[in-house]
């Protein structure tokens, strides 16, 4: 903006303040003295052209083109909508394929896998340690044998599929490219996504197993495995949803997130990959919480630092490899047992931003997600809410929509430069894993969410239903019942199971999968071998707890 222009506009906006303004607020006071986002930070007034610097081109550009703040696609949904995945999972392998069919059926777009806490944590169904865990939150999944009934009658090298797996990734992964096998697929027909992102695990869901050294080896070595033989796959989804579900704000949930992005090219260009090989197949997985234009921001804000950072820091020639492509959940820790009918507002307000924010995909929550894993009718209205904004809004019919908004682009900017000072805050600290072991993220989001909450008891934060416009009525709403009598189906697979495999061929495969580990070999290729053979989850994990050993959270006073 030019200075004349600046000081036209700065002198007219002093005159609104004292004449128009003043009138209204002198006979009718504003509701706060203070007005501030989800996460904190202080709303204005009025948003102005005074509040928006730099250059249009440098900083917004045009969508398909650095920066690629209003979008990665040129034509974005008008050229295709996003896919419409939705998070499914529980209890045994038939029940969870019958509701992968049901929602194919319901027209959803791509499967997403949930994964129970046992084979989160690389136990088998039957161990001791996951005694009454079973399929309580995902599907259990202990063998090669498990995969295949899980995707019976599902071709997979014609859909495409995301599993919600971090520690064991490399051998639930094996697993399904395995069951891909036997139906007479290959491996470079296979698209989808795993998670895969152990840094958020130690930072934000805890769900850890191996040291942090050991545990982005095996990240490494499936990006290495992926980028050679499964060109379609996105070996890596680094995950901000489960730092903001740990109460972080929008800006810790951005920095933290694409700080661990940087730290596994970091990695992966430390074992001599070429970034321009692996990079176009990195993705990302945000929360989308309650503040509307604060998180439309922060995927704007993601999209450019990620660009700029993939370009001019990582030196990555191919555009491809500036692009930010991530996947969109609707926020879990917003949803409220009480009066759970109306998540389904939060939801599609949430979906809403998600979609505003240009996301490549997305899951809705389910309404009664508070309370158990989501029923039949319940998953189909939260299907059905990305079908609405896709077919009735009018949103899919533009490019970035709200883009050269006032408050979103200065918005936009306040996340861009709150990130990069955590930038410079971890790096003080000497880098990613450092801060891990120093607590340093783990205790600014305890922070955040300690002064969320306190926000609510003070109710200075009003959360309908909770702290405002309660109502004492019964739950009318149906909850899902998974079958009682799924665990000994399961436990019974899974003896049948190692009585018919060749047992002398898995142990050999694991024994070369111990010498594998010892080395410096990428283990994907022995992980494939062991799960062929019908090598259970447990019994490869336990090999790599034997050569790794366990990590156990330094306690940070």
């Amino acid at each position: 903006m030019k200075q004349d222009e600046r000081k036209r506009l700065e002198e007219a906006y002093e005159r609104w303040e004292q004449t128009t303004l003043k009138r209204t607020l002198d006979r009718r006071p504003e509701r706060y003295d203070e007005f501030i986002t989800a996460s904190g930070e202080p709303v204005k007034r009025l948003y102005t052209p005074l509040d928006v610097e730099g250059d249009y081109l440098e900083k917004l550009g045009f969508p398909g083109e650095y920066p690629f703040t209003r979008g990665i696609h040129p034509t974005m949904y008008r050229g295709r909508l996003w896919t419409m995945r939705m998070f499914a999972g529980y209890g045994t392998a038939e029940e969870t394929n019958q509701r992968f069919k049901y929602l194919l059926e319901q027209g959803q777009t791509g499967l997403s896998v949930a994964f129970d806490l046992p084979t989160l944590m690389g136990y088998d169904t039957d161990a001791p340690e996951a005694e009454g865990e079973f399929g309580k939150c995902g599907v259990a999944v202990s063998s090669l044998k498990d995969m295949e009934i899980l995707f019976d009658g599902i071709p997979l090298n014609k859909v495409t599929t995301s599993m919600t797996i971090n520690s064991p990734a490399a051998v639930i992964w094996a697993m399904y490219i395995a069951a891909a096998e036997k139906q007479g697929a290959k491996m470079h027909e296979l698209g989808g996504t795993i998670q895969n992102d152990i840094l958020k695990e130690y930072i934000a869901q805890k769900e850890y197993i191996f040291p942090p050294e050991p545990s982005m080896r095996l990240v490494t070595d499936t990006i290495e495995f992926g980028s050679k033989y499964l060109p379609k796959w996105n070996t890596i989804s680094i995950s901000g949803y489960h730092i903001r579900e740990a109460g972080s704000t929008a800006a810790q949930e951005l920095a933290f997130t694409l700080a661990d992005g940087m730290e596994y090219v970091r990695w992966a260009l430390k074992r001599g990959l070429d970034i321009d090989a692996f990079a176009p197949r990195l993705s990302f997985f945000f929360n989308c919480h309650n503040d509307f234009l604060e998180e439309i921001a922060k995927f704007r804000a993601a999209r450019r630092i990620w660009a700029r950072e993939m370009r001019y820091t990582f030196g990555a020639k191919n555009p491809r490899s500036w692009w930010l492509r991530f996947h969109t959940q609707t926020a879990g820790c917003t949803l409220t047992a009480q009066q759970p009918e109306i998540n389904v507002v939060r939801v599609a307000i949430q979906a809403l931003a998600a979609v505003l924010g240009g996301t490549q995909s997305l899951h809705t929550n389910s309404l009664d997600e508070a309370l158990a894993l989501p029923s039949e009718y319940a998953v189909t209205i939260a299907l059905r809410t990305q079908q609405i904004i896709a077919h009735e809004s009018g949103v899919a019919n533009t490019v970035d929509p709200l883009g050269g908004s006032y408050v979103i682009e200065a918005l936009t900017d306040r996340l861009e430069r709150q990130a990069y000072e955590y930038f410079d805050k971890i790096e003080a600290l000497g880098g990613v894993i450092p801060a891990i072991e120093a607590g340093f993220f783990q205790q600014e989001i305890a922070n955040a969410a300690y002064q969320y909450q306190r926000e609510i008891d003070e109710k200075r934060r009003i959360i309908v239903g909770v702290n405002e416009y309660v109502e004492e009525e019964p739950l009318e709403i149906p909850l899902l019942e998974m079958d009682p009598r799924g665990y000994e189906r399961q436990v019974a697979r899974l003896r049948k199971v190692r009585e018919e495999r060749d047992n002398g061929a898995v142990g050999q495969a694991l024994d070369r999968l111990r010498i594998a580990a010892q080395s410096t070999e990428n283990l994907m290729p022995y992980i494939l071998d062991a799960v062929r053979v019908y090598a259970t989850l447990q019994e490869i994990m336990d090999i790599f707890r034997e050569v790794f050993g366990t990590y156990r959270e330094p306690v940070i006073m």
